[in-house]
């Protein structure tokens, strides 16, 4: 098995990913040391999730929550090219995490929250912040647990407007939709910039939402034969478009 993946804050000055000791400590140290249950010389590799990753070995344990790794090696993951970003609807229920996960495991580099006209879930105020809060930690343990360096980012919940301001600004935009004319499979893709995919919610993209995001330059594009879940269709997205850009090879 890879060695596993724990972040380290390095917006603290007094921590930098680097050749030599590094203390692993807090939530993560804790998890480290209580939950794997690491011992001394077992690997392990710290990341500050940006695209940094540190190997080393545990060189020392203390307590219950802090751990000293070894650093012997650092390297830095470059962004991968074309950036692919969905814009997600919000789904009902906690299929809103299941698809920020699968799509963080699959390689998604960053997922936009969407409060479309037909969504049934509303992210207002306190709840709306709590959701958010939801959708990033859990794109911090999907990064952590497919042993990615750098996390999906995960933005403000936009608006329709300003997911056409997004599309307009990306090198291939299209919008998941079932009455596509074209399928995804067979579009004409960058090999470099930005591809920026919408998933619409289970009521389906609405006739205005549509038009507007035609005027920013996103076409509908069907999947396949099947119609999927909200909570799905950007995952199988990703893993085509991965596929076909090479980024998977």
């Amino acid at each position: 098995m890879t060695a596993p993946v724990f972040v380290v804050d390095t917006t603290d000055a007094t921590t930098t990913l680097r050749p030599g000791i590094v203390t692993l400590d807090g939530p993560e140290g804790r998890h480290a040391v209580s939950v794997r249950r690491l011992r001394v010389g077992e690997e392990v590799v710290l990341t500050d999730g940006a695209g940094t990753g540190a190997h080393g070995t545990v060189a020392a344990v203390h307590g219950k929550d802090r751990l000293d790794v070894e650093v012997t090696g650092v390297r830095t993951q470059d962004e991968p090219v074309p950036r692919i970003t969905v814009v997600q609807a919000l789904p009902k229920g906690d299929r809103g995490e299941l698809s920020v996960e699968t799509m963080t495991e699959t390689g998604v580099d960053a997922i936009v929250p969407w409060q479309a006209a037909r969504c049934v879930t509303q992210w207002k105020g306190e709840r709306g912040a709590k959701a958010l809060a939801k959708w990033r930690a859990t794109a911090r343990e999907a990064g952590k647990q497919s042993r990615r360096l750098r996390f999906p980012q995960v933005t403000e919940a936009m608006s329709a407007k300003q997911v056409a301001a997004l599309l307009a600004t990306a090198d291939f935009a299209a919008v998941l939709h079932e009455d596509g004319s074209e399928p995804l499979a067979t579009a004409e893709l960058p090999t470099a910039g930005s591809i920026v995919l919408v998933v619409g919610p289970e009521g389906g993209v609405s006739p205005d939402e549509l038009a507007l995001f035609a005027t920013a330059g996103a076409t509908p594009y069907r999947l396949g034969r099947t119609v999927l879940r909200t909570s799905t269709a950007g995952t199988a997205a990703c893993a085509l478009l991965l596929g076909r850009t090479g980024r998977w090879s």
